[in-house]
């Protein structure tokens, strides 16, 4: 549910009992694509805000929190990760992420509505710096469909950049999305979920996603927390998970070196998002190996 009076927007969590307000300017954009609606205001402190069916999507301000910790953990912890897909990620900020590692010769950027992309472009020129990238690729379609018909053995890294599991992206936090993303990894493949708000959600839907990656043949399995204001209680999640190698280690050399600019990550917030707090290790226990507890 979402209200904007007085010059607020917000975003009510009905369920939860609790909101979460930004002062805006104005309304620069609102359209009904195919898929959802889709919102973009210019606010007071955070610039501009995307939202999609009410709940809130990105805003300039705080959005590097998110698209780094969905990619660089991942492209660190695969030993040389040379083509990615993402799922979803219509903004394009995953996207630029992924691409600031020289290593990758090819991404995939899988997103069902192309209003987004599109959008971006516009009112988020800044992550979409590297769309004319020669290694970008960009399909506009059914992400569940592509993951089925891609050839296997084929990719190295899966991001599941993803809004809420309902609507178009409930399919994409299941059991048989995770099975085909398993037969499209080559070996020492490592997928990548966006998995909610470890305060609100790791009950269920953190402790599902464990669950069902497990059952899809990933061995191991690890979610890291780190923190983004805009989003359900202002601490959200991902949850890495590998066919064969641990994923509580990475490259830390190369991370501490790494050839880009990060305004959040490197190497020690990498290690200290590994450690998970007690009482996410006592939910998952069932799903926790020793290595990874």
């Amino acid at each position: 549910m979402t209200a904007l009076n007085d010059g607020w927007f917000t975003e009510v969590f009905q369920d939860q009992g609790t909101a979460f307000s930004l002062q805006v300017k104005r309304k620069l954009h609102e359209e009904q694509t195919p898929f959802q609606k889709l919102e973009i205001y210019e606010t007071e402190t955070f610039g501009n805000l995307m939202v999609l069916d009410g709940c809130v999507m990105l805003t300039t301000r705080d959005n590097f929190l998110y698209h780094e910790m969905m990619t660089h953990p991942a492209l660190f912890t695969h030993r040389d990760p040379r083509k990615v897909v993402i799922v979803g990620g219509g903004d394009c900020g995953t996207l630029k992420e992924v691409l600031k590692h020289p290593g990758v010769e090819e991404a995939w950027q899988v997103e069902i509505d192309e209003r987004v992309t599109r959008m971006s472009e516009k009112y988020f020129p800044e992550l979409c710096e590297a769309n004319s990238d020669p290694r970008a690729n960009f399909f506009f379609g059914d992400g569940i469909q592509w993951m089925r018909d891609i050839e296997p053995n084929s990719v190295d890294l899966i991001i599941i950049d993803s809004t809420d599991p309902v609507g178009p992206a409930e399919g994409l936090f299941a059991l048989d999305f995770y099975r085909d993303a398993m037969l499209a990894l080559r070996e020492g493949g490592i997928i990548v979920q966006q998995s909610e708000s470890p305060l609100l959600h790791t009950d269920n839907i953190i402790k599902g996603i464990h669950e069902d990656m497990r059952k899809a043949g990933f061995e191991h399995v690890q979610t890291l927390p780190f923190p983004q204001p805009v989003y359900p209680t202002g601490w959200w999640s991902c949850t890495m998970a590998s066919k064969e190698n641990p994923v509580k280690y990475f490259r830390e050399e190369d991370a501490n070196n790494r050839p880009f600019v990060t305004r959040y990550y490197n190497a020690g917030v990498h290690r200290g998002a590994l450690a998970m707090p007690q009482f996410m290790v006592d939910a998952l226990e069932d799903e926790v190996r020793p290595e990874e507890g």
